[in-house]
């Protein structure tokens, strides 16, 4: 009797089991893939509504990055043209100079040698010139020779010579011809600082031998010091010269540095970059060459494809939409956005004629993203 009522009873328990289990799943979105099938109610209740992308007008952000650079005419190498020992310098690298700044001696037995022969040649010169003066005379009045006459004006000529190249190879190092006596000879030549600037390179140190091709020191003259960006191919026609930017550094983001657009360059790079020079409004000691900076640039767009912030969801740091298919059923698809200004983002993916979940869509993607 008991094993005929159980047999009796099963049927009754397995009929409301499957009828309860079926009503619960009817309440549960439909997932397949990327698409959300909702019911009535749950449309109404996530507030979904529906809408196309519109034409707005909307100031794209161009973010560059790049470095600090000096162009060469502001790069300046300091050299000793005849050579020498380095006496003293007081020079470190970032130190300020001053035009005409003494920032080294230089000492040689040479410099002695030549203004020795400048004197000399000088006192000749002298000689050579009375010479000529008597032979040109006695010349005029036939008491001498033309031969003698042209022999003393040869040598007075080649001796003028040989006194102005003398004197050149003094203003090369640094001295004066006209002030150089017998009781002022120096073996010493100083050197002074052709900018105002800083040292950026000390490359000597004191009692070296320093030929004529060696470099000192190297001096950077800060008025012209710019800043060089990295700006991708498809972006170059974005910008034109004289356009505003503002840089900043990565350690100090808040200190923005006004910049203008003085140069686009017309060469691409392997990675299909150009260079565009930019001049900094406002010269700050703080910036230095070889620095990396960051650029912001405003680049205004005509009209172009936009949605509203809230139809566009984040989801694994890409965005998406929700198009709607047919009734309550969505797909989630990712699309590519550019700049948000005043509630609207760019849309660079196509959209056009595309029914799109203005909002609600983040109750969607809680359903679809929750659910799987």
């Amino acid at each position: 009797m008991k094993k005929i009522i159980i047999a009796l009873i099963l049927p009754f328990l397995v009929f409301a089991c499957g009828s309860k289990t079926e009503k619960v799943e009817n309440t549960e979105p439909t997932l397949q893939n990327n698409l959300v099938q909702l019911t009535d109610a749950q449309a109404k209740s996530a507030g979904i509504t529906l809408g196309k992308t519109s034409m707005k007008s909307i100031s794209e952000v161009l973010k560059l990055n790049g470095k600090i650079d000096v162009p060469p005419q502001n790069l300046i190498s300091v050299s000793v043209p005849l050579g020498g020992y380095l006496k003293s310098t007081e020079m470190l690298p970032g130190m300020k100079v001053t035009k005409g700044q003494l920032i080294a001696i230089i000492e040689d037995q040479q410099f002695i040698q030549i203004q020795e022969d400048y004197l000399t040649t000088k006192e000749q010169l002298s000689l050579a010139e009375n010479e000529y003066n008597r032979q040109k005379e006695l010349n005029q009045n036939k008491a001498t020779s033309d031969k003698v006459f042209q022999q003393s004006q040869a040598d007075f000529r080649s001796k003028r010579i040989a006194v102005n190249a003398l004197a050149e190879k003094l203003r090369l190092i640094g001295i004066n011809p006209q002030n150089l006596r017998e009781n002022n000879i120096s073996r010493n030549i100083r050197i002074t600082s052709p900018i105002t600037g800083f040292v950026s390179k000390v490359n000597v140190n004191i009692g070296k031998y320093l030929n004529p091709a060696d470099v000192l020191f190297e001096l950077i003259d800060p008025r012209d010091i710019h800043l060089n960006l990295n700006v991708y191919e498809k972006d170059l026609e974005k910008l034109s010269i004289g356009q505003k930017l503002t840089a900043f550094t990565n350690n100090q983001t808040d200190q923005k540095y006004p910049c203008q657009i003085l140069l686009i360059s017309r060469n691409l790079s392997a990675e299909r970059s150009g260079e565009v020079h930019c001049h900094f409004d406002r010269y700050d000691e703080k910036l230095l060459p070889g620095m990396y900076m960051n650029a912001e640039i405003d680049v205004q767009n005509n009209f172009t494809q936009a949605l509203p912030e809230s139809a566009i969801v984040t989801f694994g740091e890409k965005s998406y939409v929700f198009i709607g298919k047919e009734k309550n059923l969505f797909e989630m698809r990712e699309v590519e956005v550019g700049e948000t200004e005043n509630g609207f983002t760019h849309i660079i993916s196509p959209l056009e004629n595309q029914k799109i979940v203005m909002t609600g869509a983040y109750s969607l993607l809680m359903q679809l993203k929750n659910k799987e």
